[in-house]
Formats: C-alpha cells, sequence, structure tokens
C-alpha cells in the first residue's frame, strides 16, 4: 500500500488536495510549497509538471508553466527536487501532467524514477484507458503507483464504472466541462445532478471534485458530494502574488480549513 493509498484508507473525507506547478514561482521552490501544504494539513498534493502546451488548462496554470520551464524546470530537474525532500515528508505526492514529456523521458523510467523519489500516484488524462490497461498498467503495479482518472458531466456511466474497475487510486470528478480555473457561469441543477449520480453508482475508489474549487465555500461544496476536492489555480494565484513563500502557502490553506 503505497502513501496515497494509505490517506485514502485513512480518511475517507474532507480530502483537501492541493495543485501547483513544479518550478513555479521560483525554480527551487518546489520542495518548499511541498513541505509547507504538509505542515498545512494539506491532505494530497499534485504537482504539475510543466508543459509548453498545458491545453486543457486556464490562463493562470498556462502562466504558471510558460513561467516555470522559462525559470528551467524539467522533468530531470523535478525528481532531483523531490529526492532532496523524500526523507522528510510523508504526504502522498502525485505527479500531473501530458504523456509527451513522459514519453520523451522514457515511460518505464519515468516510473522508477517516480518510485525512488517519493511520488505514489500519476494523473495523465491523455492516456485511453483501453491503452491504460495494455500499456500501461503493469508498469503501475510494478513500481507501486496509483492512477487516477478523470471524469466530466459528459462522462456516461458505464465509462464511469470502467475507469473505476482499472483505478487504485481516486476518481478526479471534473466538475464542468471548462478549463481549469474558468469562471464561466454554472447551471447548478446540472452539476448537482452529475455529482449525485456519480455518488449513486457506488464506486470502490473515492471520489474527489476539481476544477473552479477555489475557496471554502466551493471546497465544502464539493465534500458534500464527494470525498474531497481538488485546488488548483486559486492556489497558483496566491503563490504568485508578492511576499513570503511559506507564509502565502499557510494563509491559504488556512483559509480553506
Amino acid at each position: 500500500m503505497n502513501t496515497l493509498q494509505k490517506k485514502l484508507n485513512d480518511k475517507k473525507e474532507n480530502l483537501l488536495t492541493i495543485y501547483f506547478t513544479a518550478g513555479y514561482p521560483q525554480l527551487n521552490d518546489t520542495g518548499t510549497i511541498i513541505k509547507e501544504l504538509e505542515a498545512s494539513g494539506v491532505d494530497i498534493v499534485e504537482v504539475g509538471m510543466p508543459f509548453s502546451d498545458p491545453v486543457a488548462d486556464g490562463p493562470t496554470i498556462q502562466k504558471s508553466n510558460l513561467q516555470a520551464l522559462h525559470n528551467g524546470m524539467s522533468i530531470k530537474k523535478l525528481f532531483e527536487q523531490l529526492k532532496e525532500i523524500k526523507n522528510e515528508v510523508t504526504i502522498p505526492i502525485l505527479l500531473m501532467g501530458y504523456i509527451n514529456p513522459v514519453w520523451k523521458f522514457g515511460v518505464e523510467n519515468f516510473m522508477e524514477a517516480c518510485n525512488k523519489n517519493g511520488v505514489s500516484g500519476l494523473i495523465l488524462p491523455d492516456i485511453p484507458l483501453d491503452e491504460f490497461v495494455k500499456d500501461y498498467q503493469p508498469l503501475y503495479k510494478k513500481y507501486d503507483l496509483s492512477n487516477v482518472f478523470l471524469i466530466t458531466p459528459q462522462t456516461g456511466s458505464e465509462r464511469i464504472k470502467a475507469y473505476d474497475e482499472a483505478c487504485n487510486g481516486f476518481i478526479y470528478m471534473v466538475s464542468s466541462a471548462s478549463t481549469t480555473g474558468a469562471n464561466k457561469a454554472v447551471d447548478e441543477e446540472k452539476q448537482v445532478a452529475y455529482f449525485s449520480r456519480v455518488k449513486e453508482l457506488g464506486l470502490k475508489n473515492p471520489r474527489q471534485i476539481g476544477f473552479n474549487i477555489k475557496d471554502k465555500a466551493s471546497f465544502d461544496r464539493a465534500c458534500q458530494y464527494a470525498n474531497g476536492g481538488i485546488i488548483g489555480s486559486a492556489f497558483i494565484k496566491k503563490l504568485g502574488e508578492e511576499g513570503d513563500l511559506k507564509r502565502k502557502v499557510r494563509e491559504f490553506v488556512e483559509g480553506i480549513r
């Protein structure tokens, strides 16, 4: 049982997951942010792997990706940073991003590096389910990594059940059909119907709601329909403000909890 699975086994509700982009706002901030998130009471950390064309992300995360790449962040550098803090943190660390940089690094080399450097799970949304089961799942098992699948309001119930069957982490429920950090008006009735439909499926894996979760109110609402909520863009905006890095992390988490 890896650290993510242990956390999900030990805590069934009000899970707070925070996403940020590795190497943002400064190249060497990654380890400091992870350690401060753990100290502040966050349950799970998602570390974004910067990519030059993050098409599924909104402007805030896109900007952080480009800044991180400009700072000199790379997959190799990220693993070096994670290795430095491996023995200082126990919080589950997930890497999230696009499959292209993983291919470039070498898929099995990447999985092995995750295992060696304290990563317990991956979120790679652009791997099709059938391809995951055939080509990737054996490597996830070999290197004790959990996988997370994303679903949207448009994902059919049978497809969700198939994701659940292949999953050993959690189901990431995208709250609406938009990019991350979007402030578009959401049809609350349709959203509640979606949340309720997924909840009633009785999935074996926990569920977390992400996209447009940005404050205590939206986090608490997510926890009414799932095991927790995921916050990304709002936290990255906070990191981009002036001031002491550790203080910004603490203030943000205190505002959610």
